[in-house]
């Protein structure tokens, strides 16, 4: 990973800090407003939602473990892959039960809690998670470049179309992906670290 996204992570956590201390303030709210104003309704951004959905994330999931396994054995890609996604999705459901944020108030709401989103968070770990193996071992500069910018594209389409469909407030959207890279990067971190060390004693 370039060094320039660790510190960012470090803004991201703290970004998440500030959203969850103010997300009833004033402020907070006017930005909710404006977002679902901006992007509520939109069909074409709601139809990204699919990718953000539970048996879609378990099913790539799954499809990435096996890919780790068969291709190289790559005993600790398996367990970053999980760490990634499916500790991260335990790490969501905790804060929504410890927030305990009511949803935007509309018809046939869903009956769980909002903050933070988990479309948005988990659907980045899931993204960023394939980008990350898939630029591993990539040597072209440009081919890392556009599978990063695909997937950084489609990632925010995924969390918007949670205010499109009014099935979160826009700062839920924001939290996931502040709480979400974060978590992202400490697990990127850890594996890096595994392999340095591996390096180091097999040499």
């Amino acid at each position: 990973m370039r060094k320039w996204f660790y510190p960012l992570s470090l803004v991201t956590l703290l970004g998440f800090a500030v959203l969850l201390l103010y997300f009833s303030s004033k402020e907070i709210a006017q930005l909710d407003y404006q977002m679902s104003q901006l992007f509520g309704d939109n069909k074409v951004i709601g139809l990204f939602h699919y990718l953000g959905e539970t048996k879609f994330i378990v099913f790539i999931t799954l499809i990435l473990i096996i890919y780790l396994w068969f291709r190289s054995r790559n005993y600790r890609g398996m367990l970053f892959v999980v760490l990634s996604i499916g500790f991260g999705n335990v790490l969501n459901q905790m804060l929504k039960k410890w927030v305990e944020r009511e949803r935007p108030d509309v018809p046939q709401q869903i009956e769980t809690f909002s903050f933070p989103s988990g479309h948005a968070m988990v659907g980045l770990l899931c993204l960023f998670t394939i980008a990350y193996f898939l630029t591993e071992h990539q040597s072209s500069r440009l081919k890392q470049v556009l599978i990063w910018t695909i997937t950084i594209s489609i990632t925010m389409m995924v969390g918007l179309s949670r205010i499109a469909e009014h099935r979160h407030y826009a700062s839920d959207v924001i939290a996931g992906w502040m709480i979400g890279y974060s978590w992202f990067v400490i697990v990127a971190l850890w594996y890096e670290y595994r392999n340095r060390v591996f390096k180091k004693y097999t040499q």
